[in-house]
């Protein structure tokens, strides 16, 4: 073996080791990144040549955490590692955007990156090394590549910025982004903010570069150290230049005309394509097939460069608008009359119908990963059928793009949404895009922020969003900076960058750079830009409605949130979870209990849901009764549940019974108790004593009676000394009297029936 380490050391004294040469050799490149305990290995393959016909970068990028790395096993029954979690794929796209831009343009060989966790200490977070160990294999690797890149998270925590923190750190930061960047230039951001400005998100970033410096060093140092300064030569690409300089002589000022319309998406993408058609015809038809893939590529770079110019010298836009214009935007709230909450949002040619459904804690997003176990309770679902663009096909399923669409959405929405008490409900938000021509998450969180509010959902603050796109042109160092960018200006330009907020601040941001040497001016003013048009657009948005409504819709379930001591939890939930269930059973309610801790003190927190407000009043009182200490002197309406030779045992409270003696059901004599009670009567009972010891309780009936006139208490007997004590001259208590459920004074009965009361009451 030959094994090669390189260590860089973070600005606060950590390091992280990059070793190769020790596993994964027939791979094409191979390293171990560690820091602490934590180890990821990464490999990358890349194919001999490109498939014909290829003219893009088929770039795969997998991240997988083994449950193993972390000592545990995966959930299911298989028991062993499935399909990718959301939380991997959208790693793995965080790697696929930093590495793509950087392989050459005309390099278009099949090119396959797989970074595995393999040792995972509890407080590190490994994403933060995911693209260093990518691209570190790359650069260990021949595969030509204009890097190397790494990537780096950044806190800030009470004020200060950190690099790549542990997880017990996150709670208290106030910004957490990724960022990804080459020695010289950001390729990437991506995080979520809690309404910082747009000066501390600038200085998040230049923060993070000076780390990803160091990372990148380290990495040129390790490729030289292992000979792969060299990389492969290619041939990707057939190439006619005379073919290519009478495509632009017949197209270039014809697609400047289109582009310069101002027509819709479809009526210019059918324009384009007519001008595609009539120069093919142009060439002699025997060479006409052989040369129309070569003809696609260079009127892709005409239309692209007839664009680009036309921002550039006119500034004006392939709708016709201004560089800062926002497109018309209308929306609509309660659209859908059975939805808990809805909203249409349209901007342009984009459109976003957004439901907003109200759950209980069981509707809760479980997380199961190899380093998170928890709760969710609030999640944002993004769809995009292929009706959305004029697609024909069918749709199957959800990919790459809908997962981190959504994930935008959702940590921008996020730090809006009251969690806990504020909100007992668990909220799903899904969004479904119905018209896309740009920037359809950006529309997600505008019409998640309307849905919100028109559930009654008492959002902290309105939140809107923006894409922004440039233009640049390094040769004369012109540039143009385009609000709320269609979806050409996205794939013909230089930048995609989105910005959310609220009118106090940036709550998420995704940027991704398709160029080199964007300086930080342009940010700043990108940033700036981006304000003024997310402000533009949440006037808008509060044309239509401006707070969330004061009540949730009719008929969205309500619930009903106490809290009770920790030492009530046990009986409320009951032996294997049968007093819980009963209480949903009879009520028609769910009830959930969950275990809450502040300081030294723990309580429980009850939901109650329910449809209607008699069956959730019903569930109420029965948890506040369970949880209701009983008190000498006060008066309850009981149940008989159960009738002895010397009384009956009364229900007081749910699992709370004390023995009404039969000396107390009445002034005058009663000879049997069923002929003043039977089993499911309802009795007024006053509690009379609780003993000290045991909890039993002692119950009156006629003390809730008039006194009958004359009436002259009975004369007890003096117990015998020695002898045995006499009830009502019933006769003797003996061991094994005979007696069925009798049990001595007013303690629990051991029938199946009550043995869930707890004991002592």
């Amino acid at each position: 073996m030959n094994v090669v380490k390189k260590t860089i050391q973070l600005s606060d004294g950590r390091t992280i080791e990059i070793e190769t040469g020790k596993l994964a050799k027939q791979a094409d490149g191979s390293v171990v990144v560690k820091m602490g305990k934590t180890m990821l290995l990464a490999a990358v393959t890349c194919a001999k040549d490109a498939k014909d016909d290829v003219d893009f970068m088929p770039l795969q990028v997998d991240y997988k955490e083994k449950f193993a790395s972390a000592g545990r096993f995966p959930g299911g029954f298989m028991k062993r590692e499935g399909k990718a979690s959301d939380s991997e794929i959208l790693v793995a796209r965080l790697i696929d955007r930093a590495l793509r831009p950087l392989f050459p343009d005309d390099f278009h060989a099949e090119v396959f990156v797989t970074v595995n966790l393999i040792s995972a200490e509890r407080d590190i977070q490994p994403d933060a090394l995911a693209g260093l160990a990518a691209s570190a294999a790359i650069a260990v690797s021949d595969i030509p590549f204009n890097g190397p890149i790494s990537e780096v998270r950044v806190a800030r925590i009470n004020g200060e910025y950190c690099i790549n923190p542990p997880f017990s750190k996150m709670p208290e930061a106030d910004l957490d982004i990724m960022v990804a960047a080459t020695i010289d230039n950001i390729m990437m951001v991506e995080g979520e903010m809690k309404e910082v400005s747009e000066a501390v998100m600038l200085g998040a970033i230049k923060y993070a570069h000076e780390e990803i410096k160091k990372q990148c060093q380290a990495q040129l140092e390790l490729m030289e150290a292992v000979g792969k300064t060299q990389k492969r030569e290619y041939c990707h690409e057939t190439n006619d230049e005379a073919l290519r300089a009478a495509c632009r002589e017949y197209c270039y000022n014809k697609c400047y005309e289109i582009a310069k319309s101002g027509t819709s998406k479809h009526e210019r993408g059918d324009a384009f394509a007519a001008v595609h058609e009539e120069f093919l015809a142009t060439i002699p038809e025997e060479e006409r097939e052989e040369k129309a893939f070569m003809v696609g590529r260079y009127f892709h770079d005409v239309e692209k460069e007839a664009m680009r110019n036309m921002i550039l010298d006119e500034g004006i836009r392939l709708d016709g608008r201004s560089t800062t214009q926002i497109r018309p935007i209308w929306c609509e709230v309660d659209y859908l009359p059975c939805a808990h909450g809805s909203a249409i949002f349209t901007r342009g040619e984009t459109q976003s119908l957004t439901t907003v459904t109200l759950g209980t804690k069981m509707d809760m997003k479980e997380m199961d990963e190899v380093l998170v176990q928890s709760t969710e309770p609030f999640v944002l679902h993004y769809n995009f059928p292929p009706f959305s663009t004029g697609e024909a096909k069918a749709q199957r399923g959800i990919g790459r793009r809908e997962i981190g669409h959504g994930n935008l959405a959702f940590r921008a929405l996020k730090p809006m949404v009251p969690v806990g008490e504020e909100n007992p409900y668990a909220v799903r938000v899904v969004s479904d895009i119905l018209e896309s021509n740009g920037s359809s998450s950006m529309a997600t969180v505008c019409a998640g922020t309307l849905a919100l509010m028109d559930a009654g959902v008492k959002i902290k603050k309105p939140v809107s969003g923006i894409a922004m796109g440039l233009i640049s042109d390094s040769k004369t160092g012109r540039y143009a900076v385009l609000s709320d960018i269609l979806g050409d200006e996205d794939h013909l330009g230089d930048m995609d960058f989105k910005v959310t907020g609220t009118v106090d601040g940036i709550t998420a941001t995704q940027m991704d750079i398709k160029v080199d040497g964007l300086s930080y001016e342009v940010l700043e003013k990108a940033l700036e830009q981006a304000r003024q048009g997310r402000m533009h657009i949440m006037g808008e948005m509060m044309k239509t409605i401006s707070e969330p409504r004061p009540e949730l819709k009719p008929h969205t379930p309500r619930i009903v949130q106490l809290r009770v001591p920790g030492e009530f939890i046990g009986a409320i939930i009951g032996k294997g979870g049968e007093v819980i269930q009963k209480i949903q059973k009879e009520t028609g309610t769910t009830v959930t209990i969950t275990e809450v801790k502040e300081g030294n003190e723990t309580f429980g927190v009850v939901d109650i849901f329910g449809e209607n407000k008699e069956s959730m009043d019903a569930a109420l009182a029965w948890v506040k009764g369970i949880v209701t200490v009983p008190e000498v002197g006060t008066v309850y309406n009981g149940k008989v549940v159960s009738i002895l030779e010397f009384g009956a045992f009364v229900e007081i409270l749910p699992g709370k019974e004390g023995l009404l003696h039969i000396s107390e059901l009445d002034w005058k004599k009663v000879e049997k108790t069923e002929d003043v009670l039977n089993v499911g009567d309802e009795v007024e009972v006053k509690l009379l004593e609780i003993d000290a010891k045991t909890g039993k309780m002692r119950l009156s009936r006629k003390v809730l009676l008039e006194k009958p006139e004359g009436y002259v208490e009975p004369v007890r007997r003096p117990r015998p000394e020695g002898g045995e004590r006499r009830d009502n001259n019933r006769g003797p208590r003996r061991e094994g009297n005979n007696r069925g459920s009798r049990r001595e004074g007013n303690g629990p009965r051991e029938h199946k029936e009550h043995n869930n009361a707890p004991k002592g009451e």
